[in-house]
């Protein structure tokens, strides 16, 4: 059996080194590596037949991701995804969604924030700046390859909040993106990967059929779809190729997720 890597991103923007970004030509080179080298992007529908045994994989095959619906994932991703044929997944803060789309901004910038740039002027209500609009997002789901799920409303630290606060921010992002985007949404991602027990709970009980963490792991048949881990993507290319030999091998995955479980707790 073929493990499953399920890939993260955040912003893919021009800023070589900040946090959590990718630039758009490793991110190009990435997306190209994958179509020449003949890996099957997942839609998350076809991951979850996988994990149920429904799905058969002859071929490698990964999952994109992209967290909390940053501008740029428009500007920059999402012409590269079209190029190469590419499914991916944006999880949405809706909140923030809400703020972008009462003013969204016109003309399109040709550039866009640094990370800690760009959450302050979040929380300057300038979201519009920064964070896709659902019109953006109703023009990437019609291309067939981008589908979006819920990443809560607000984007906070779900273990830290109280049971009604958190209800609120799981079950509302959900109605709000079935309002907005005329779709289900039965997929749901931690904010900073960080949960409890309980939050897995309300998540089921509202009717998500999967939660995706910051974890590190693969996806195999059987796999717990309230648990499935993530590989955090780094800015290169030669990276992406190696650790993509590695992901999609039974054997090599294994001993790797090992070897960084092990020396993790060494380091600790």
């Amino acid at each position: 059996m073929r493990p499953v890597p399920v890939l993260m991103y955040h912003h893919v923007a021009p800023h070589p080194g900040d946090t959590v970004t990718v630039t758009p030509e490793v991110f190009e080179g990435q997306m190209r590596h994958l179509a020449e080298s003949g890996y099957r992007t997942l839609k998350l529908s076809e991951l979850m037949a996988y994990i149920s045994g429904d799905l058969q994989l002859r071929e490698p095959a990964v999952v994109v991701t992209f967290d909390d619906g940053w501008l740029d994932n428009y500007l920059y991703a999402y012409p590269a995804l079209q190029r190469y044929g590419i499914n991916a997944t944006i999880f949405l803060v809706t909140g923030r969604m809400e703020q972008a789309s009462e003013r969204p901004v016109s003309p399109l910038p040709a550039s866009v924030p640094s990370h800690n740039a760009s959450k302050a002027l979040i929380q300057q209500d300038a979201a519009d700046k920064v964070v896709l609009t659902w019109d953006m997002a109703r023009e990437m789901a019609s291309s067939g390859l981008v589908e979006f799920h819920s990443h809560t409303v607000s984007h906070l630290k779900c273990h830290e909040l109280p049971e009604e606060v958190l209800r609120r921010e799981i079950i509302d992002s959900k109605r709000v993106m079935e309002e907005r985007l005329g779709t289900p949404t039965p997929y749901f991602c931690w904010p900073y990967g960080k949960y409890t027990e309980k939050g897995v709970q309300i998540a089921s009980e509202a009717g998500y059929k999967a939660i995706f963490t910051v974890e590190p792991g693969v996806v195999l048949p059987g796999s717990d779809p309230f648990h499935i881990g993530r590989i955090v993507t780094k800015d290169s290319v030669s990276w992406f190729r190696s650790k993509l030999r590695i992901y999609t091998n039974g054997l090599l995955a294994r001993s790797y997720l090992w070897f960084r479980e092990t020396k993790s707790k060494v380091m600790r």
